[in-house]
């Protein structure tokens, strides 16, 4: 058995983020240690970040998902050589594409991807660096084909658990053309579409010094 089938996610009701058989656990500063079985918080107020100190009972922390103003819709943005299926709902906001190719990624303009606006390796390089997984693509009909060695969890600096290669997120309702391979857990409790990342640690400006 591979690594990626063992390393499973389960968000425990209105606790912790429960993971098994992960290896591979950091944060900008290098790997953080791990045993079989971690508890991660997702209220946001440990103070042993980014593992659960208990925290979330004493803030009362809910994790039900609040999303109800974005469509769980995947919008398609056909190219001459690849098309780009985006889900906004399941955007973490962290600009990636549009800070790393913004004649593609436009904000503030309609359509907002312009498919044919860059080299399609250079698109797929940009694609892939989502950390939320709203954002793959199709080419020669074959859709965004990314195969990750090993199972991951990256730390973001103030910001999400970034999960690449662990297929095996338990109890979640899947968005429509969402990666489930690579996506981003939230971490700072405010999300309204827990567990995954919505962008508002940002909003919330939610601070972890140690990680």
């Amino acid at each position: 058995m591979s690594e990626n089938e063992k390393t499973t996610i389960s968000p425990a009701p209105d606790g912790p983020l429960m993971v098994n058989e992960l290896s591979n656990l950091s944060n900008q500063n290098g790997a953080v240690k791990t045993e079989e079985t971690i508890a991660l918080c997702r209220c946001g107020k440990s103070a042993n970040k980014p593992f659960c100190d208990g925290a979330h009972v004493k803030v009362g922390f809910v994790s039900e998902n609040q999303e109800k103003g974005l469509s769980d819709q995947c919008d398609n943005y056909v190219g001459k050589n690849i098309t780009i299926h985006d889900n906004r709902r399941l955007c973490a906001h962290a600009g990636v594409c549009t800070n790393n190719l913004a004649a593609v990624f436009r904000m503030k303009q309609e359509p907002w991807i312009n498919a044919d606006a860059a080299e399609t390796a250079e698109i797929i390089a940009v694609i892939q660096k989502c950390p939320s997984g709203a954002l793959s693509f199709t080419v020669d009909a074959k859709k965004n084909v990314v195969e990750y060695s090993a199972a991951a969890i990256f730390i973001a600096p103030n910001g999400p658990y970034v999960v690449k290669g662990c297929p095996e997120l338990n109890s979640v309702s899947w968005g429509e053309g969402a990666l489930q391979q690579q996506y981003a857990l939230c971490r700072c409790g405010a999300s309204k579409n827990k567990p995954f990342c919505d962008g508002s640690h940002w909003s919330v400006e939610f601070v972890d010094e140690k990680n």
